[in-house]
């Protein structure tokens, strides 16, 4: 009997993730649709950048003295900005945190051009400052409002912070929907081409 209850305990925890890349089809499905719906909120974390946080002593803006996307990055900025294109997904506005490997994120995406928004920027750096960036980005999701959709390049840690989820990984896009009462509910994730 021990065996029996061994062998479905480890049915339960294991065979689900032979299961999960249906799921993960199904949520990136959902996020596809609400994009090609319009009025949603598109979170990207910034493409690929080595390394964690920033150097110290960093400034800014001056890009030599962050962390910044590696080759491999901007091929996936514009991979991602490609396909997005090819999918017909109309974006109204981007925004873009103003540390330089979300600033280069949106400019390699090929969108139009991106606009400084602070509250988006690395809450990793500004621990100080979570809360009110948090509320400030989830004011600015909750007033979006369409019919075309937002694009926010971000860092990981802020989407999490924003959505009450997962650490996205690079190059990802976690899509939302937003209310006026500063509530974030994710619809669905769309991975890197080709991951």
């Amino acid at each position: 009997m021990p065996r029996i209850l061994s062998a479905c305990l480890v049915a339960l925890f294991v065979l689900p993730g032979f299961v999960l890349p249906g799921a993960a089809r199904a949520d990136e499905a959902a996020a596809w649709a609400a994009l090609r719906m319009g009025g949603h909120v598109a979170l990207m974390r910034h493409a690929d950048a080595p390394g964690y946080a920033d150097p110290p002593g960093f400034k800014l803006g001056d890009c030599a003295t962050q962390r910044n996307l590696s080759e491999r990055g901007r091929a996936d900025a514009r991979a991602v900005g490609d396909r997005l294109k090819r999918a017909g997904i109309a974006f109204g506005s981007l925004l873009t945190s103003p540390w330089c490997r979300c600033v280069d994120t949106a400019r390699l995406l090929g969108l139009g051009t991106a606009k400084l928004a602070p509250t988006f920027g690395n809450i990793v750096i500004l621990r100080d400052q979570v809360e009110v960036l948090t509320q400030g980005g989830r004011a600015v999701i909750g007033s979006w409002e369409g019919p075309s959709n937002l694009l926010v390049v971000t860092h990981g840690a802020n989407i999490a912070a924003l959505t009450g989820g997962a650490n996205p990984t690079s190059g990802e896009i976690v899509v939302v929907a937003g209310s006026a009462g500063g509530k974030v509910r994710e619809v669905g994730r769309i991975p890197l081409p080709n991951s």
